[in-house]
């Protein structure tokens, strides 16, 4: 008898929530390798969503009431999906007649989600590592087909296949399955997500950093003044916190470094501003305190996630290897170095060397100095350095394969720092079939942040015609 590759566990009796949305809990059982069906299982969570309905006449229980589903792809990696109601799927999305199936990827959000904590049952650094390796997008791929199977066995063949909706690092996941599982979809929507198919963190970071510059241009531009502020709260806690850093509430220190990741708030909708508004806020405490208070303390170590979703920071680079044959070895590290505008992630700098110019701020990118400073980090170091030593990672895209693709794909591409536009226009020539709407004027997280244009943008791409 063939291995069950996939199992509900368990699903909830349907619940409403405001919305009108009837929400569903299921819990499956997956291989944790799927090359090994029949050792070790893991849990999925997920929750599906239809629009409630009450009809004046209630259907017969024979009649197959069973939407298509849409899977939404999230963002990365190492976030949970949000609640239905909470996701603009379900309102621009529902009333088109999909059922939602909003599943938390394996090693985020309810599905065994990856701490040091659990890491630390896994075993030591190396346990950890071969562990970690098993939670890119080409298994979350064969976790999707293998739920897919599992709900639509009993469906009719038109039903059987499933849309997914994947967003940034849910786009790339969604290109691993247009090309290795491209039998399971029935139309696939990215946004934020067409990554380059075959250059590595690397190579993308000589593009992203470029756009982190252009992003930081725009900020001192916006407020001038804080190109002297910046670097006056980077000289305090300099001073506050000595070689270490300043203590922080949950246990790793604020550094200037970690001060200057705070750029990857540049990406997003609002971004400038919520970066001066947090400079001003420490400043203030600088100027009648002489110290951080909680609060601040707080709000900086809150704007980042890395210590309550350490994969992303553990699997950031590793996301971006596209194959096998060579390791990422902090790409961040050995690309930023080199960029006079970063010479504040060399070993050898020092803070009066700037001069006159501007302190720099970082976007997505992950230096290894987040795993001396970060509480969660500080104990997954060896982990880290294991998988960034690591030059055998399977194949995340078949690019012959994308290049008859037959799928419709529906994409939206951005002014964005995190995927740079030039190479999503790259990625786009190969894939065979797509539509890719392309705008200037909207940032990274636009799904969530300006869904109106976004959601008309997509409908009309698979909707209408062009001519």
């Amino acid at each position: 008898m063939a291995p069950i590759i996939a199992r509900l566990l368990s699903k909830s009796r349907p619940y409403l929530v405001p919305g009108k949305l009837l929400v569903k809990e299921l819990w499956f059982e997956v291989p944790l390798n799927h090359s090994q069906p029949n050792t070790k299982t893991i849990k999925l969570f997920a929750r599906s969503a239809i629009k409630y309905e009450k009809p004046i006449i209630e259907p017969s229980p024979k009649e197959d009431s069973q939407r298509p589903y849409l899977v939404y792809l999230q963002g990365g990696p190492g976030f949970g999906n949000p609640a239905p109601q909470d996701s603009p799927l379900s309102k621009y999305m529902l009333d088109r007649g999909y059922e939602l199936l909003l599943l938390d990827y394996r090693g985020t959000g309810y599905s065994c989600p990856v701490s040091a904590g659990t890491l630390q049952l896994v075993g030591g650094p190396q346990e950890q590592a071969d562990y970690l390796k098993l939670f890119r997008a080409d298994t979350i791929v064969k976790d999707l087909e293998a739920v897919r199977l599992c709900l639509t066995e009993d469906l009719p063949p038109e039903k059987k296949r499933w849309s997914i909706f994947g967003q940034s690092f849910g786009g790339m996941t969604a290109m691993t399955y247009l090309s290795f599982a491209p039998e399971g979809l029935r139309e696939a929507f990215i946004t934020g997500g067409l990554a380059s198919l075959d250059k590595g963190p690397a190579e993308v970071y000589q593009s992203t950093y470029r756009r982190c510059i252009d992003r930081n241009k725009a900020y001192y531009k916006k407020f001038p003044e804080d190109v002297g502020v910046v670097k006056w709260v980077a000289g305090k806690i300099q001073e506050l916190g000595g070689q270490k850093g300043v203590p922080l509430p949950a246990g790793g220190f604020l550094t200037v470094r970690n001060l200057l990741s705070l750029g990857i708030n540049f990406g997003g909708d609002g971004g400038l501003d919520r970066v001066h508004n947090l400079i001003v806020k420490m400043k203030a405490d600088l100027d009648q305190f002489n110290l951080f208070t909680r609060a601040t303390l707080n709000s900086f170590e809150q704007d980042l996630g890395f210590d309550v979703a350490p994969i992303y920071a553990l699997l950031h680079e590793p996301c971006w290897m596209y194959g096998p044959g060579f390791a990422s070895n902090w790409a961040a590290d050995r690309v930023g170095q080199s960029l006079e505008e970063y010479r504040w992630l060399r070993e050898d700098w020092t803070l009066g060397s700037l001069g006159d110019r501007p302190l720099y701020f970082i976007g997505e990118m992950v230096p290894r100095f987040h795993f001396d400073t970060r509480s969660e980090l500080v104990k997954l170091k060896e982990t880290a350095d294991i998988l960034a030593a690591f030059d055998q990672w399977p194949s995340l895209y078949d690019i012959e394969r994308l290049g008859k693709n037959e799928v419709p794909v529906y994409a939206a591409a951005y002014n964005d720092m995190y995927v740079d536009s030039d190479l999503a226009r790259e990625t786009a020539r190969r894939i065979q079939g797509i539509k890719v709407f392309e705008t200037n004027m909207l940032f990274h997280g636009a799904v969530r942040t300006n869904p109106d244009e976004v959601f008309k943008a997509l409908l009309s791409l698979r909707d209408d015609t062009i001519d």
